[in-house]
């Protein structure tokens, strides 16, 4: 089997079976693996590829050694890289769009974009801990343009180690405050999010697909595993051939696993 995808809105990894076929013998069965607290995942990983694509036939594999995917089966979302000028053959971004401030502890601070009624999924997805509604301006093309203009003081985009290294912190509540403040955002506008990870250190960062799920918050999948609590983020598992066996592999422990 190899893992071929993920979802952070309801937290979960597409397996797919590289035993099986469909009469074509091009597309293989994908299971959806849910991420849910208490769940227990018992993979050894082992090759990494390109994970192929994954449509509504199943999954077209690649054997291409690039990973997670290869060139041809890279996608890229143009609309990820517009700041107003459309890249599309037709705008097609002709529905309300939200800007918004997003918050990870302890003090990393961004401005995003995104449709009005995903707002509140967009900044779960993203890992947030905390958002806040800017404006929602008739279509994308404005709004990127307003995101555009704001970056020039607050980041569009936090990395992952960063989101990582606050997982068991919480929010400057005095800086995201002030931040919020100054853009004269109402309280009723301001949202916080919680991911039950109960976290009272910092989890190791790891590569892993063995242990008990914690939780899940945005890309990052936190596990206990011989005593320690390691963060995974899901992105690094595509791609890999995995065995159905809890790992053997030596992993760095964290220091309370020898308290």
């Amino acid at each position: 089997m190899q893992f071929v995808g993920y979802d952070t809105d309801a937290p979960g990894l597409y397996v797919s079976d590289a035993a099986e076929a469909d009469s074509n013998g091009d597309a293989r069965s994908v299971e959806f693996v849910p991420l849910d607290p208490g769940a227990e995942l018992a993979y050894t990983l082992g090759e990494r590829r390109c994970a192929g694509v994954v449509t509504d036939e199943g999954h077209a594999p690649c054997e291409n050694s690039t990973a997670p995917y290869c060139p041809q089966h890279r996608s890229t979302w143009v609309c990820a890289k517009c700041t107003g000028t459309c890249l599309k053959d037709e705008m097609d971004c002709v529905e309300p769009h939200a800007i918004y401030l997003a918050a990870f502890a302890p003090e990393a601070f961004k401005v995003g974009v995104t449709r009005e009624w995903r707002l509140e999924t967009r900044l779960r997805e993203q890992g947030a801990d905390r958002g806040a509604l800017l404006a929602v301006v008739p279509d994308g093309r404005i709004a990127r343009e307003r995101e555009a203009e704001i970056a020039e003081s607050i980041p569009d985009r936090v990395r992952v180690p960063t989101k990582r290294a606050g997982l068991h912190r919480d929010v400057d509540a005095d800086a995201w405050n002030a931040l919020l403040d100054e853009y004269g955002v109402d309280d009723a506008d301001r949202f916080g999010f919680e991911y039950g990870l109960d976290l009272a250190d910092r989890p190791v960062a790891e590569t892993i697909a063995t242990g008990v799920v914690r939780g899940v918050q945005g890309r990052l999948l936190v596990l206990d595993h011989a005593g320690s609590t390691y963060a995974v983020d899901l992105r690094d598992l595509v791609g890999y051939e995995a065995t159905p066996e809890a790992t053997t592999r030596d992993v760095q422990a964290s220091l309370g696993a020898w308290g």
